[in-house]
């Protein structure tokens, strides 16, 4: 069963297709899919249910396998290739030039479905073209679904086609016969009105305008409103509805469903007309309709108008269009059309005519007539009745029918138009009689005027009537035509007595042809005086099959009565129309052999007998007569008897050829040419009939002799120069070989075989070269190329002349008749019944088979015919023996013959398997293709052992091409079958096995079988046999792995360098090459590593460096199968650049700088696409640092990508550093630019004298300093993740990461990234590294949390007031150690001091790397921890407090326009008594003789705090007196109170502490630079050095390090790490401008809670935001002194808040405000993030949204083993640069 073949492919292919479909929006085409399952399950029941008859069973089974053809495409599966029957074709059992037509055509027919469906769908012209093309007759289905009027009387419906603008019926009617009660006279009609309108032709498909016409007639009084005393059953005109149905006839619109609407236009009302008395006049308005005027002519009217005020009334229908004839369509659309069905046949013939199809109508129309009103006043109310009659006055019964639908009736009535004088009817009828009949018939017409009074009307009788006779005289039929009738009056009896008036003339003509003499006859039944006035006209088309209206074809029916015509109706017989002849075929042929056999005396009617011959033969080869071949057939071989009839058919045709230059006989002869094959049907069935009545010995030789003259006739005329009969020459070729199969059955095939040789010989070369192969073409489809004797004589010449085709030096080679030739030959040697075959093969294996090689290797792939000339190749070698082989190769002269042969056809055969010939879905072909070579190509392996492999005749480049070849064949992607369904993979198995193993052994023999030439081929075979090796295939990789091994062996012992380095670096390059590609998997790397350990360990000086090689190469496909599998499978680009990264490390180290630089650039790509721009840049530069600044030639791989065009390593160079500076550009890492530009500007000044790109370069560089100190540079984030269980990959398990952030981007975004790259991970609430549960748990743990860069100031910079924008670079750059702190508890807590037993515990993170660098993240190599006691805490805290004070004060003191809220607020905080507890809770820790007795080592350490509590009181005296200087009335009450607060501070301070005083030079008000704002950053260890001499710092680097943000020192209440948070809360407090009492509020209500937890002041910091900040007047660029919390704005942010440390000298600091340089930014939550403190014990509901919140313990990073830097985390989200809230990034 079909259905259940498909049906595997389809179920798996029909999930993922319909899954795909959907996701594509490709709705219609799995709607398609749909209903094709829909319809097989349908046809399969059918099938299953066993009712079918034998035909329709073959029918359905055609359109169930065309179906699954169709499914298939659809589906991408493989083409089925089948036989006529719908059976799948064995290709074992089908030669090759079969099954590729099988193939083609299969893929035309499908083609042609898909675009059938396709224009249907969009409903273009082109709709069913295909099916249509093949269709000469069709059928219009109606369906009448309702008739919408208001009558009340019966009415008659007659619908019919009709051509609008030719005014002409195109049908007969239907009729439907209408009740008044509004449905179907006939009940069992109801819902069952139907018709089919058929026999349209395609010329009536394309006539520019048609329409459905549907007149009306109602049945009943004279008027409407008429009583019952008033006449019945009168017909009278009531309306017409049109349609214009051209689309439909057209094919543009096709919905049988679709209900349309036809307008009803109703004839003027009777009434109107009669009051006026007008009728027909012309004052009537156009527009007004009288119901006198002809309903054909209402109906043009309505066409014309095209708009109809038709008040809702009309007709429902429906309609198609099918195509087909009758029984076709009854069969086809069985649904639409049953027995119910009424036919209304066109009138006229269909376009072709069948032969069984009888039909015998003549059609009547009653045209109009003209009648005296006689006695009346007015005109007669006219009607006609029309009946059929014999001779006799008999009536014959139901001989008319007014419209199908309907029997028929034996009187028909007319419509009655009311006083009308001419009235016009053009009311058409069918008259049906029997053949037999016709010439006994004739058809009455009588005339009666009908009153409206039903008792006037009783009384009325016929007033006249007429008659047709329905044949002639001459015994023709009635003329199709017009024909007025006499109209005959007489009141008796007599006028109805047929044998009286059919002696009388019957139409005017004939009246006009006899004389008017008085006869006793005419006395009788004489018309009155003005009888002759009253005129009848009516009009007849007769369709029938068996009459004539053509006397000539009569006369030479009836040739022996009337033998003087002969000559004029054998003439006259061409003129006759085809259809009459072929009614009368086989009387016709009779009669014309009649005439020769009988006449044989006269030679005229040999050659007119020809003649009218060779006419009926080419009217019968006419389309619309095609159907009548068979007829042909029949009569010649069962009713033709003429056994002489050869001698004289022979005779004439061979004057005719003979005398071909006779420009007179040219179209004769052009004809009996194309009439050849049946001419000779006929001569050769005479010629038989007269064998098998006299036997041969009667006439001699004669025949025989006849047809050699024809040939030798023909041969002459052949060879005459082209430009004559050059038409006759061209007809010979096309139809002379049609007489084969005939001739053969009385003459001698091998003669004949000869004569059609000499034929062919005898046209001159390069003339008609196309007719010419043609024409052998038809002699091997003939019977004759089947015989062997005859192929013996036939082959050379066609060998011969294809051999000339085929030829190198042919100009134009005709290869599409050359290719269908040598298909036709080919396929008949694959025959089994044509005898011996074998030297046939080998003579077209000598002559042709190199010719077709080399036609098919310069050939466009592109070519039509390239698949039938490789279709010839396969042909030829499938049917070579071995024997063919071996004597082929000894055809060859030389050995460099064989050597170019083998060349040949290695090449050829190698490009057809890289570009394909055949669709991928012809699978048979290909697979068949395949088998071919395969077997070919062992022959050929055969012969180069033999010839080629010795040390004298080895030759190279064969043994290469062989190689290349073979591994080719084997990678080919028709053979790989783990891509292939397991149902398919089983067929291929099956029938055609493995092919891969047979080669990729031969291919191991032949590498074996090198010996000492192996070394000839390393390094370029390590590629193929890579190929080979990585086939998914165990026995194979088994086979041919240890070839590897046996060419490092090989490289050793014969290189001479005692390595295998080349081998080596081929094989690393290939195997990058293939795995990229998708070949090579986890088992080939085990397989590969296994088996070359194991060859190299028993190897005595391979051992180890073999060793090394395999576990090289093993790490190397580790690599990059991850890499390769990440690029495939992980849309991650981070993961994507760690595999980049563990690849290109890879190659670094084995110094393949080729790979090397490949992979930069991937890795750059990849960096661009994501804007890591900085990143981006660094990995250029890995690429620009193998290059030298010299006019070294670059090598090839250096170039490597983008296009650089460049000859030297400078200019490559040079190239490489003006991207690079770009992309530092971008990336806003301006240093590294300008450092690249110095070391660019020095080549520009001193090599290369460019002072024009120098300047151009200068220019860049000044931009890059100004965008150093006015720029906004966001700073970026670092976190460490840790990613611990057994649950990650190796390259990352229990492994810590550090990570660079991108621009504003916060840790909660950084750990969702993560968590969203490893859905499954967990986590982690913890800092506290894991124990080993966890890193031994099957889950995934992540750890992720903030840590603080510890920067690395270049030594230039210490000590030096460097403006703090060039300093806030290296907070976030150029570091490798990163810090995390966390608080903890050592001994018993003082409740009246917390500060003394809290410790911190700081972790420094070294990574592998220095950021930024080629990734964003690099793993952990170093971990420190130390602890930090109390004392160090208050001493880190109080220098940064110093330096913040100093900072504010200075960027007062050098810009007086700042706002004086922050250093209001900074002031504050450090001198408010409320705060004081800061220096007591430090007195109460560290100034006590306890504290010192105990910790006798921080003697010095005390002292050290005490100095910086003494340093901040000159600072607070500086910023008391600016403050007081930019004073505001707001602002007096609070500096009173700040002055008066300070002095008791500075009392007490000074009297505890001492006196300290700065130099001058730190509070003096300095001239800035060019007007820039640019302040210096002053370190705390430089104010202390400047104060105090005789301390050393010992916290320079911490306090430098903490500047940026302090996680060092975590917050908790009145902790020594308070500070740390108030700096935090800092840039709110300062954005909002809080009122100081409630602030301070905040600091006492802090020191009061237990827990360490945030401030309120930093909750409100971290969602304020900063209006007064942004305004315009800010713009100035204002440097910030210190930055103390972890800021990512550098220039931009408000300076935060110093830290009031509960002990430190400066009580808690009102949050002091961070002065924003250049345009202001708001800097709240989104800028101000520090790293997090260690978590509080018990968090606050409004802590988890904190930005800066106290972060609880964070998860940690990704890293491959020890592999370059780890995957980065997954996707980020881009952030904006500046954005309102910390949410919305």
């Amino acid at each position: 069963m079909p259905l259940k073949m498909w049906s595997s492919p389809w179920r798996s292919e029909t999930r993922f297709t319909s899954w795909r479909c959907m996701r594509n929006n490709k709705v219609t085409l799995f709607r398609q899919l749909q209903q094709m399952t829909y319809s097989l399950i349908e046809w399969r029941s059918q099938i299953l249910s066993g009712t079918l008859p034998k035909d329709e069973l073959a029918e359905l089974k055609k359109k169930v396998t065309a179906k699954i053809d169709h499914g298939n495409r659809m589906l991408g599966l493989d083409l089925v290739v089948r036989d006529d029957n719908g059976n799948i074709l064995d290709p074992d059992e089908t030669s090759t030039i079969a099954l590729f037509r099988a193939h083609e055509v299969a893929s035309k027919r499908i083609e042609e479905k898909i675009q059938e469906e396709k224009s249907v769908l969009q409903n273009l012209d082109l709709r069913g073209q295909s099916v249509f093309s093949a269709v000469h007759t069709y059928g219009l289905y109606v369906n009448f679904k309702n008739f919408v009027c208001n009558i009340g009387e019966d009415a008659e419906l007659f619908m019919a086609l009709y051509d609008p603008d030719q005014s002409t019926f195109i049908s007969e009617n239907y009729l439907i016969r209408w009740g008044s009660n509004g449905m179907p006279k006939e009940i069992e009609k109801l819902n069952n009105l139907q018709a089919v309108f058929t026999d349209l032709s395609s010329t009536d498909l394309i006539r520019p305008r048609i329409s459905l016409v549907c007149q009306i007639v109602r049945v009943g009084h004279m008027e409407l409103k008429e009583g019952k005393k008033h006449t019945c059953g009168l017909r009278r005109p009531f309306g017409v509805a049109v349609m214009d149905i051209t689309d439909i006839i057209h094919g543009k619109v096709d919905d049988e469903e679709k209900q349309h609407f036809i307008p009803f236009q109703q004839i003027a009302m009777e009434t109107y007309i009669r009051q006026r008395q007008l009728i027909m006049s012309p004052l009537i308005t156009s527009h007004v309709i009288g119901e006198n005027e002809p309903l054909t002519s209402v109906l043009n009217k309505v066409i014309a108008a095209k708009e109809v005020n038709h008040k809702g009334q009309g007709l429902w229908i429906s309609l198609k269009l099918l195509p087909g004839d009758l029984t076709q369509v009854q069969k086809n659309f069985s649904h639409l059309v049953d027995r119910s069905t009424a036919i209304a046949r066109k009138m006229g013939f269909p376009e072709i005519i069948l032969p069984g199809d009888v039909r015998n109508d003549i059609y009547v129309t009653l045209i109009h007539g003209e009648f005296d009103k006689g006695k009346k006043k007015t005109p007669k109310n006219v009607e006609v009745t029309m009946s059929v009659y014999d001779e006799e006055g008999k009536l014959l019964e139901k001989a008319i029918h007014p419209g199908a639908g309907y029997e028929g009736i034996s009187e028909y009535k007319s419509v009655v138009y009311y006083q009308v004088k001419q009235p016009s009817w053009y009311e058409t009828v069918k008259v049906s009689i029997a053949i037999e009949e016709v010439t006994r018939c004739h058809i009455r017409f009588t005339f009666r005027h009908r009153s409206s009074q039903e008792s006037r009307d009783k009384s009325e009788r016929a007033f006249g009537v007429a008659f047709v006779k329905l044949m002639n005289p001459d015994g023709t039929t009635l003329q199709d035509g017009r024909h007025n009738l006499v109209v005959y009056k007489g009141d008796n009896k007599k006028m109805e007595d047929a044998k009286l008036y059919l002696t009388l003339p019957g139409t005017k003509v004939e009246m006009e042809e006899k004389e008017l003499q008085a006869s006793k006859t005419l006395a009788n039944f004489a018309p009155t005086k003005d009888s002759t006035k009253d005129s009848f006209q009516i009009a007849t088309l007769i369709c029938s099959t068996k009459l004539t209206q053509n006397v000539d074809l009569l006369g030479l029916l009836n040739w022996r009565s009337n033998s003087q015509n002969i000559k004029h109706n054998l003439k006259k017989l061409m003129e006759v129309d085809g259809s009459e002849i072929v009614k009368f075929l086989q009387d016709t042929l009779d009669a014309l052999f009649n005439i020769m056999m009988e006449m044989s005396d006269n030679e005229t009617y040999d050659f007119l007998v020809f003649d009218a011959l060779v006419f009926i033969i080419s009217l019968i080869g006419d389309i619309k007569f095609q159907h009548f071949n068979p007829v042909l057939e029949t009569y010649i071989y069962k009713h033709f008897s003429a056994t002489l009839a050869y001698v004289k058919l022979s005779k004439v045709l061979n004057f005719y050829v003979a005398n071909a230059e006779d420009s007179s006989k040219t179209e004769l002869l052009f004809a009996a040419l194309k009439a050849l094959k049946y001419l000779f049907r006929f001569i050769i069935q005479s010629r038989v009939l007269y064998l098998r009545f006299y036997g041969q010995s009667e006439d001699g030789d004669e025949f025989n002799n006849s047809i050699r003259q024809l040939f030798f006739a023909f041969n002459t005329l052949m060879d005459r120069p082209l430009e004559e009969a050059v038409k006759i020459k061209g007809a010979a070729l096309k139809y002379l070989p049609s007489i084969i199969n005939d001739v053969k059955l009385v003459f001698d095939p091998v003669e004949l075989s000869m004569l059609f040789c000499k034929f062919i010989q005898s046209i001159p070369d390069n003339q008609l070269v196309r007719q010419k192969l043609n024409c052998m073409t038809k002699i091997v489809e003939s019977n004759l190329f089947r015989q062997s004797e005859c192929r013996d004589v036939l082959l050379p010449l066609l060998i011969d002349q294809l051999s000339g085709q085929l030829d190198d030096n042919s100009s134009k080679p005709d290869h599409e008749a050359s290719s269908q030739l040598l298909s036709n030959i080919l396929e008949v040697l694959d025959r089994k019944d044509v005898g011996p075959t074998a030297m046939h093969v080998q003579l077209i294996m000598e002559r042709l088979l190199r010719r077709i090689n080399r036609t098919v290797i310069g050939m466009s792939r592109q070519s039509p015919q390239i698949g039938g000339f490789v279709a010839c190749m396969i042909a030829i070698l499938q049917q070579m023996d071995d024997s063919h082989y071996s004597h082929y190769i000894g055809t060859f002269k030389t050995r460099q013959d064989i050597i170019d042969f083998l060349m040949e056809t290695f090449i050829m055969f190698k490009d057809l398997i890289g570009k394909n010939v055949y669709a991928k879905d012809w699978m048979v072909m290909n697979m068949t293709q395949s088998r071919v070579f395969l077997r070919a190509i062992n022959q050929f392996t055969e012969v180069l052992t033999k010839f080629f492999m010795d040390q004298t005749s080895f030759e190279l480049q064969l043994w290469n091409n062989y190689f290349h070849l073979a591994v080719a064949f084997l990678t080919h992607e028709s053979l790989q079958l783990e891509t292939f369904s397991q149902a398919k993979r089983n067929k291929i198995v099956k029938k055609y096995g493995d092919m891969r193993k047979e080669i990729g052994f031969r291919i191991r023999d032949m590498w074996y079988n090198l010996g000492p030439h192996k070394i000839k081929f390393i390094p370029s075979m390590v590629g193929p046999i890579l190929e080979v090796t990585l086939t998914p295939e165990v026995e194979l990789r088994k086979a041919t792995i240890p070839i590897f091994f046996d060419m490092m062996q090989c490289e050793f012992n014969f290189s001479g360098n005692g390595n295998f380095h080349m081998f080596e670096n081929e094989l690393i390059t290939k195997l990058d090459q293939e795995v990229e590609g998708g070949r090579g998997d986890e088992q080939y790397k085990v397989l590969l590593e296994k088996l070359l350990l194991e060859h190299c360990r028993k190897h005595k000086y391979l051992s180890s460096s073999g060793e090394v090689f395999a576990l090289l190469v093993s790490s190397l496909l580790e690599n990059l199968l991850d890499y390769r599998t990440i690029i495939m499978h992980d849309e991650s680009k981070e993961n994507r650049m760690s595999c980049t990264v563990n690849v290109l490390n890879f190659y670094k180290e084995k110094k393949r700088e080729d790979i090397y630089i490949r992979y930069l650039y991937k890795l750059r790509d990849l960096h661009r696409d994501s804007e890591n721009y900085t990143e981006a840049a660094y990995t250029l530069l890995l690429h620009a640092e193998l290059l030298q600044w010299s006019d070294k030639p670059c090598v090839p791989h250096l170039l490597q990508r983008d296009s650089y065009y460049v000859y030297t390593q400078q200019e490559l160079k040079e190239k490489l550093y003006q991207e690079i500076i770009s992309y530092f550009d971008k990336g806003k890492m301006w240093e590294k630019a300008i450092k690249l530009s110095k070391e660019l500007a020095e080549t520009y000044e001193s090599k290369v004298f460019d002072y024009e790109g120098l300047g151009n370069l200068l220019k860049k560089r000044a931009s890059f300093y100004e965008n150093i100190i006015k720029a906004m540079r966001p700073q970026p984030e670092y976190f460490a993740v840790g990613y611990y269980g057994q649950g990650f990959p190796s390259f990352l398990r229990n492994k810590i990461f550090i990570y660079r952030g991108k621009e504003y981007e916060r840790r909660e975004d950084f750990s969702l990234r993560l968590l969203t790259q490893f859905p499954n991970a967990e986590k982690m609430t913890s800092t506290t590294p894991p124990g080993e549960e966890i890193k031994s748990s099957p889950k995934q743990y992540m750890q992720c949390f903030t840590v603080k860069p510890v920067m690395s100031l270049p030594p230039s910079y210490k000590d030096k007031p460097v403006p703090e924008q060039i300093l806030n670079y290296y907070r976030a750059n150029e570091v490798q150690q990163f810090q995390y702190s966390r608080p903890f508890r050592k001994g018993e807590k003082d409740p009246d001091n917390e500060f003394a037993t809290m410790w911190i515990e700081r972790t420094t993170y070294t990574t592998a790397y220095t950021f930024p660098g080629i990734l964003k993240w690099f793993e952990v190599k170093q971990i420190s921890t130390e602890e930090i006691s109390p004392l160090e805490n208050a001493i880190e805290t109080m220098e940064l407090t110093n330096e913040k004070i100093s900072n504010c004060v200075q960027q007062h003191a050098w810009d007086r326009t700042l706002s004086v809220h922050p250093l209001s607020m900074l002031l504050s905080g450090i001198v408010d008594p409320a705060v004081m507890g800061g220096y007591s809770n430090y007195e109460k820790a560290f100034f006590t003789e306890k504290y010192l007795q105990e910790h006798p080592e921080d003697q010095e350490k005390v002292e050290l705090l005490k100095r910086l509590i003494a340093l901040q009181m000159p600072l607070l005296t500086e910023g008391i007196r600016i403050h007081g200087e930019k004073l505001t009335e707001q602002l007096k009450p609070l500096h009173d109170r700040l002055s008066s607060c300070f002095r008791e501070l500075k009392e007490k301070v000074e009297k505890l502490y001492g006196v300290i005083t700065l130099p001058p030079n730190l509070t003096e008000r300095k001239q800035s630079r060019t007007g820039s704002i640019v302040l210096p950053y002053i370190m705390s260890s430089t104010l202390r050095r400047l104060s105090i001499t005789s301390v050393t710092s010992s916290v320079i680097s911490t306090s430098s390090n903490s500047s940026d943000n302090a996680p060092s020192r975590p917050g908790s209440d009145g902790s020594i790490l308070e500070p740390l948070l108030e700096r935090r809360a800092s840039s709110g407090a300062r954005v909002e401008d809080l009122p100081l009492k409630e602030d301070t509020e905040n600091r006492i209500s802090k020191f009061k809670r237990k827990d360490w937890s945030l401030s309120k002041s930093q909750v409100i910091a971290e969602k304020a935001s900063e209006p007064d900040l942004m305004s315009p007047a800010r713009k100035a660029q204002r440097p910030k002194s210190l930055q103390l919390s972890d800021n990512r704005l550098t220039p931009f942010h408000g300076s935060s808040p110093p830290q009031s440390t509960p002990l430190s000298p400066p009580p808690l600091t009102p949050k002091a405000t961070r002065t924003l340089s250049s345009p202001s930014l708001q800097t709240d939550g989104l800028m101000t993030t520090g790293v997090p403190p260690p978590p509080p014990p018990k968090s606050k509901p409004y802590e988890s949204g904190q930005r800066n919140s106290t972060e609880i313990a964070p998860p940690l990073p990704i890293r491959r083993e020890a592999k370059a830097p780890p995957p980065p985390p997954p996707k980020t989200r881009k952030s904006g640069l500046l954005s309102s809230e910390p949410g919305s990034q």
